[in-house]
């Protein structure tokens, strides 16, 4: 097996759009952060990573199911639910892994927990649970009903891992209050996305007109509002620590297929505010991608870039490849680059041949 302890794939993209609102805030204005003492476009890392995470599953990813409505889910993938005390077994189990928050889990896990449920005797598990039988942890018969289902949970964890079932919860983590040994650690790191240089919110104003008109007393607008928007280049720095995935998916995991499909969504992964009105789907305007050792290395862009008549990507190109470059030589052998590519050059290469270059020099790493 490949050595991916220490590697991690580095992701320095910039991307242009329009007049859009990618990610509101509360009262819906575009989202925004002050950098270098001048306030720039802001998109949220859960926004993009939302975006990302629905992306996988084009590239033939399961998807894990991040819910509330645990209890629900498993019931519906058990075959028997006409006993009330099998239903009660339902309840017991989700209760045992969340309380009411939102919680991430995999269909391999699903499937193997309304199993274990559908074998199970309601009888004989109410009865040992009143004599105060399996009240501690542990396994077989000593075990109660609610750790095996977090120990059948594991297992299953384990298998579907391997086979890229759930890839996103290894990819952007997961926390289990209530049994810490199903906690993963997230794979990848995503920092809010910036503009380059400073940009201004400002206002569309627009009218909706009757369609059932009613002469004089409704002339004018029927309904007049505002939307907020700005423009710019962004900056997106994402990190993928190849070793923490190689641990969480496993040796017989397939981790050049998770991060050509990690990389694919990244291209194609678009905010979805206000699309329908102010549509921004645009593709990465130029990248550098490293395969490296060493500490992770996001630029700041700390003074604003300026476009002097010529847009900003041309102006923020220079500055990421002036930065990147002197990060490379002042870190010298603590920058531990294995390999780098540049996008958006050549536009005779594609995201196919980019992913196609990663997944060679990931071959190419030496064995554990």
């Amino acid at each position: 097996m490949k050595n991916y302890k220490g590697v991690r794939i580095e992701y320095h993209i910039l991307q242009s759009f329009p007049v859009t609102c990618l990610n509101r805030d509360d009262v819906g204005a575009p989202k925004t952060a002050v950098v270098g003492g001048v306030t720039r476009g802001r998109v949220s890392s859960q926004c993009w990573k939302r975006q990302v995470r629905m992306a996988l599953h084009d590239s033939g990813i399961k998807l894990a199911v991040r819910t509330k409505h645990l209890e629900e889910v498993i019931k519906e993938n058990c075959q028997k639910t006409d006993n009330p005390k099998r239903d009660n077994l339902v309840t017991r189990a989700a209760n045992s892994l969340a309380d009411d928050t939102l919680f991430f889990i995999s269909p391999a896990e699903i499937e193997a927990i309304a199993e274990y449920i559908d074998t199970v005797d309601p009888d004989s598990v109410e009865s040992d649970s009143a004599k105060g039988k399996g009240k501690g942890k542990g396994k077989g018969k000593n075990a109660s009903f609610e750790d095996t289902v977090k120990e059948i949970m594991k297992k299953a964890q384990k298998k579907g891992f391997s086979e890229l079932d759930g890839l996103d919860i290894a990819l952007f983590g997961r926390m289990v209050a209530n049994a810490v040994d199903l906690n993963v650690e997230a794979a990848c790191s995503f920092s809010h996305a910036i503009t380059t240089h400073k940009v201004s919110s400002e206002t569309d104003f627009f009218t909706a007109l009757d369609d059932y008109y009613h002469g004089v007393e409704d002339s004018g607008s029927g309904h007049m509002g505002t939307v907020e928007y700005t423009s710019g280049t962004y900056y997106r720095y994402v990190a993928l620590d190849l070793g923490l995935l190689s641990d969480t998916l496993g040796d017989d995991a397939n981790i050049a297929k998770a991060v050509n499909a990690f990389t694919k969504a990244l291209y194609v992964a678009v905010p979805s505010a206000r699309q329908t009105t102010l549509a921004g789907y645009c593709p990465w305007g130029y990248a550098r991608i490293y395969v490296r050792k060493g500490q992770g290395m996001q630029l700041s862009f700390d003074t604003p870039v300026k476009a002097k008549g010529n847009g900003y990507l041309e102006p923020s190109i220079a500055e990421m490849n002036k930065q990147l470059d002197a990060n490379e030589a002042m870190a010298g052998s603590l920058f531990g680059k294995l390999n780098a590519f540049t996008y958006g050059e050549d536009k005779e290469y594609s995201i196919d041949a980019l992913c196609k270059d990663i997944e060679d020099t990931l071959l190419n790493l030496p064995e554990k």
